[in-house]
């Protein structure tokens, strides 16, 4: 075999010289073949096969096919790292469910982008199920494990669906972020402007809109100014997921197009609605975009909304920052998003350059005591005459009492206790015993509702016209159960189900946490208060042991 690579970025182009009919995946195709997400995937390049576009060479086709599928199938025989580490649950190359795939083969027409009056798409613009990106650029040669592959998003040559039959449902779920309108605007005018389409509509207050309510109709016109605009005009909620009403009432209004805007819980009952139409047999499509400001969704680069959060947290910082420089013995504690991870909290302490200790939810600290919280704060308020703490909400969940009739929210999530005022009631009475007769204050900001509820930034507007744009031209083409997002800056599609459960948390090992401790000189939070048999002061939570400072030259 013969192979040639090709790279630009974390763009892959593979060849081969296999020839096709000799893999073995073209021995049997049952289109009928099912399971969850059918394992038995009918190759994505099958319409290459059959479809000729006049005026298109397909010299490369067959041979860039075969490694394509070279990839997914015998990548696994790589020997696995020394450690065992593997980079992916299972790597080579992602596969993306299609219509065809539980449908059987499907009629393909030309993408009516090649007809537009005024745009002409020029030599490479459609991308082809060769073109793919790998899930990581950056890798400690020692521990090689598995690679993963994921298919480039991107205009399709030829859809499955004409324009005139198509009839597009468009639901945010889940709590707000800074994009949801755009996003929804985006995908309108993706359809609209793009592929001539102009049934769509918007189900009102998340997934109970399929069977409650009326739907919102939406044309470019309607949604013109969207993207200025804060909240979600659509209405979003949590809860009310019904399967059978949701997919009855998908049914019912003839919607074949499905686009789902929201977090991990709103990507689950996308899966769960996907494989209710699988076993239907329905022609219905079911894209994803991932939404959440916390940026906790996996393997995606990250998730709209983050950099106008991060943005609008620095107005919350600067004002603890002055509030704190304005007293004796300030402290300023600014409360952000971050149920389960502290991005938010991490991005900006490093863009703010006023903050002196980042507490997330990765990283367990506790305030009283050698290496503590409180020590910290003192030693800084000594230093400079005053503190800023950021705090992520998830954090310290574990020090404030609970009450039993604190549990779940509608979404399963067991609800967050207000680490900002328990942090901030704790503070003072630490003060008031360890100074009585010093002046002290503490200032409280919690910009919450502030920052998810504005509009998207510059930065993240282009993201979520990308974004929505890469769903539609997905769908368009027929596939399902996907979302859209970006790996490595590359805009790809990615499997549903894997996103649905999949979490992004800080990486505490990675070099940006080593940043902001570094910068900070904040404390690792790791309790010292033992010795060892060998001398080495220990850390009883953990058992780590260091050697003591007069030592550490040994």
């Amino acid at each position: 075999m013969r192979i040639v690579v090709s790279t630009t970025g974390p763009i892959i182009t593979f060849s081969s010289s296999i020839p096709l009919s000799n893999h073995p995946r073209h021995q049997s195709n049952n289109p009928k073949s099912k399971s969850k997400f059918f394992k038995n995937h009918q190759h994505p390049l099958q319409f290459e096969r059959n479809f000729q576009p006049s005026g298109r060479s397909n010299r490369r086709k067959g041979l860039l096919l075969t490694m394509t599928e070279s990839m997914s199938e015998g990548i696994h025989a790589m020997t696995p790292s020394p450690s065992g580490r593997k980079w992916v649950e299972k790597g080579g190359l992602q596969p993306i469910p299609r219509l065809d795939d539980y449908l059987g083969p499907m009629h393909r027409v030309h993408n009516p982008m090649i007809d537009n009056k005024f745009f002409r798409p020029s030599e490479g613009f459609f991308v082809t199920d060769y073109d793919v990106a790998t899930q990581f650029v950056a890798v400690d040669t020692r521990h090689v494990g598995t690679p993963s592959y994921f298919l480039r998003a991107g205009p399709r040559e030829s859809v499955v669906f004409n324009t005139d039959e198509v009839k597009a449902a468009i639901v945010t779920c889940g709590g707000l972020c800074p994009g949801i309108n755009t996003v929804v605007r985006e995908l309108v005018m993706g359809l609209w402007d793009l592929y001539g389409v102009k049934s769509i509509h918007g189900i009102r207050a998340g997934y109970r809109g399929f069977y409650s309510g009326d739907p919102m109709p939406l044309d470019r016109l309607v949604v013109d100014d969207w993207h200025k605009r804060g909240g979600s005009i659509l209405g979003s909620s949590r809860g009310g997921f019904d399967l059978k009403k949701i997919v009855d009432g998908i049914v019912a209004a003839g919607y074949n197009q499905l686009y789902v805007v929201g977090g991990d819980g709103t990507m689950r009952g996308a899966v769960a609605i996907a494989d209710e139409i699988v076993r239907r047999g329905l022609k219905i499509t079911v894209a994803g975009v991932p939404k959440t400001v916390d940026n906790d969704i996996g393997i995606i680069d990250r998730s709209f909304g983050l950099d106008t959060a991060v943005e609008k947290a620095q107005a919350a910082i600067d004002a603890g920052h002055v509030e704190a420089i304005s007293t004796p013995n300030g402290v300023g504690v600014v409360k952000l998003m971050g149920r389960n991870a502290g991005h938010i909290a991490l991005r900006a302490t490093l863009s703010s350059r006023d903050v002196d200790c980042c507490l997330i939810p990765e990283v367990p600290f506790y305030t009283e005591g050698r290496g503590g919280l409180f020590e910290f704060v003192e030693s800084k308020i000594e230093e400079n005459g005053h503190c800023v703490i950021v705090v992520a909400e998830g954090a310290g969940q574990e020090l404030i009492p609970r009450t039993a009739d604190q549990g779940y929210d509608e979404s399963g999530n067991l609800q967050l206790l207000d680490i900002g005022k328990w942090l901030v009631s704790e503070l003072k009475d630490w003060w008031k015993k360890k100074n009585p007769n010093k002046l002290f204050a503490v200032k409280y900001i919690d910009p919450t509702y502030m920052v998810r509820a504005v509009p998207s930034n510059a930065a993240d507007t282009l993201f979520c016209s990308l974004l929505a744009q890469s769903a539609v031209h997905g769908a368009m083409a027929g596939y399902t159960a996907f979302v859209a997002g970006t790996v490595n800056g590359v805009y790809c599609y990615l499997p549903l189900d894997q996103i649905a459960k999949s979490t992004h948390k800080v990486d505490v090992n990675n070099h940006i946490w080593a940043w902001v401790r570094s910068i900070n000189s904040q404390p690792d939070f790791r309790k010292y208060n033992g010795d060892d048999s060998n001398g080495n002061f220990v850390n009883v939570e953990s058992g780590f042991a260091s050697k003591k400072p007069a030592d550490l030259s040994a």
